[in-house]
């Protein structure tokens, strides 16, 4: 492979991006012989982090609306992989936890791609590793940034 001394901003980009995609693309391959689809594994991972919500609250959290979600939920549900508790302070709202099943769902796809990805790392030689973990912090500061281009977003081709 060529290396280019000095890439201009979009080619970094437009590389950056195809990179990223494929890796998460064969990453989640790698975790998904369960065929859970990107809604339904995004739910999951949200209810880990946050713990219990309402359909409304993860549809936002999702960028979904609230009909598509509770499909998905529903879904989930059917699969025995959440569950509908009462809302503490509002008697007309449910929350949506994950159940035993849902957290071993989650641990075993963490695992799967944990695995996978240290397989893949352990091909690189010393010096593609060294790059590799060099990139991290960039990578992740890239991931936090707050920047916003108006007209740009996850919306793209959906109507508002």
């Amino acid at each position: 492979m060529k290396s280019n001394p000095d890439p201009s901003l979009e080619t970094t980009v437009a590389d950056l991006t195809l990179a990223v995609g494929q890796l998460l693309r064969r990453l989640r391959s790698e975790a998904n012989p369960s065929e859970l689809n990107l809604s339904q594994t995004g739910a999951l991972a949200r209810l880990e982090r946050g713990g219990p919500m309402t359909t409304a609250d993860l549809a936002r959290a999702e960028s979904m609306t609230p009909q598509s979600m509770g499909s998905v939920l529903a879904s989930l549900e059917q699969e025995g992989m959440v569950e509908r508790q009462p809302h503490p302070t509002d008697g007309r709202q449910v929350l949506l936890t994950l159940t035993e099943k849902g957290l071993e769902e989650r641990r075993r796809r963490h695992i799967a791609k944990h695995d996978w990805l240290k397989a893949a790392a352990a091909k690189l030689d010393r010096g593609e590793l060294r790059a590799l973990a060099a990139a991290i912090p960039l990578i992740r500061r890239l991931g936090e940034s707050s920047v916003r281009v108006e007209g740009a977003g996850r919306h793209r081709g959906r109507r508002p």
